[in-house]
């Protein structure tokens, strides 16, 4: 029998199909069989808005402990998920190629943003996603939600019907005109089909690191060293400097992703360009800047993303968000 490697994953749908992909894709470049080890966390079993639980972290901390424990080798997070600050004695190992960054709307009779009816009721579980919509229609309003992805596709009017999942039904169903969802997650998942609009960054940041997944190891290693080799293979370095830059402003900004705080770096050339946006909560007030360096290294766009914080700082960035 072959050696094996053992991957801690969250139970939910999505993460099991992200880890899934990540682990097999691993498992080709080293060599070694895959077993998968489901975690339960907090984010799964409370009940309750996540940005009232604390948002960053609720998902991660129970599957970083298993990691710590060596109950795996090996942790799959989405690396929005993730709250900024590194716990000791672990490490980010790889950041694979990044999904689609944008955010979706799901809504019914496949009504654009612009489309959708005064006062149309939206659901989200996310003050940044609640807050760039309020800024962008005033009108509408803002339903707070949680639950997997096809029970939030559930609340879209027309839409909970036509989805065969076990998890639908068991709360409110049909209540709302449309959700916004991770583009990333969708895909992923082989929910594209629901997707009525992606949301251009010019009217929605997406969440510093989102479409992104970050495969974690202890800081000594996996225990494997054909594992720790593919990790290094598997690791992305445009990926990486663009999830550091945004990262890095969202430590600056002392937010945790519960924040109405939006980012995003991308690669132009060989500059490394990094959007921010912070905006009140309800969406009154919004502050957008951009900031732009040599797309050279981890620690320049780290660099990068501390600098265009501490400049919306000054400009009273923490006032704006609500965080002062």
């Amino acid at each position: 029998m072959s050696e094996a490697f053992r991957v801690g994953t969250r139970g939910s749908a999505l993460a099991t199909t992200q880890t899934g992909w990540a682990a097999q894709q691993l498992a080709e470049i080293s060599g070694l069989e895959v077993q998968t080890v489901l975690v339960k966390t907090e984010g799964d079993v409370v009940t309750g808005s996540l940005a009232t639980l604390g948002g960053t972290g609720v998902f991660a901390a129970a599957l970083r402990q298993h990691l710590l424990d060596s109950g795996c080798d090996l942790a799959v997070h989405s690396l929005k998920d993730l709250p900024t600050a590194q716990p000791e004695g672990l490490v980010l190992a790889a950041i694979p190629p990044r999904e689609d960054v944008r955010d979706a709307l799901c809504s019914r009779d496949s009504l654009g943003l612009d489309q959708l009816p005064q006062g149309a009721k939206i659901g989200t579980g996310s003050p940044r996603r609640a807050a760039q919509l309020l800024a962008y229609r005033s009108d509408l309003q803002i339903v707070d939600i949680r639950g997997n992805v096809p029970t939030r596709l559930g609340r879209v009017k027309g839409v909970g019907e036509t989805l065969d999942d076990g998890s639908v039904g068991r709360s409110t169903q049909g209540d709302l005109d449309a959700v916004i969802l991770a583009a990333a997650g969708m895909r992923r998942l082989g929910l594209e089909k629901h997707i009525t609009e992606y949301l251009d960054p010019a009217i929605m940041l997406p969440a510093p690191g989102q479409g992104a997944l970050a495969l974690e190891t202890r800081t000594a290693g996996s225990g494997h060293k054909s594992l720790d080799a593919a990790l290094a293979q598997f690791d992305d370095a445009a990926t990486r400097m663009q999830v550091e830059a945004e990262r890095a402003l969202l430590a600056e900004l002392e937010a945790g992703c519960a924040a109405p705080i939006g980012a995003l770096a991308h690669i132009e050339g060989d500059e490394l360009i990094l959007e921010a946006v912070a905006c009140n909560p309800d969406g009154s007030q919004t502050m957008r800047r951009s900031a732009r360096t040599e797309a050279s290294s981890v620690q320049s766009a780290q660099q990068l993303g501390r600098s265009l914080a501490q400049s919306m700082i000054a400009d009273g960035a923490a006032v704006v968000a609500g965080l002062a």
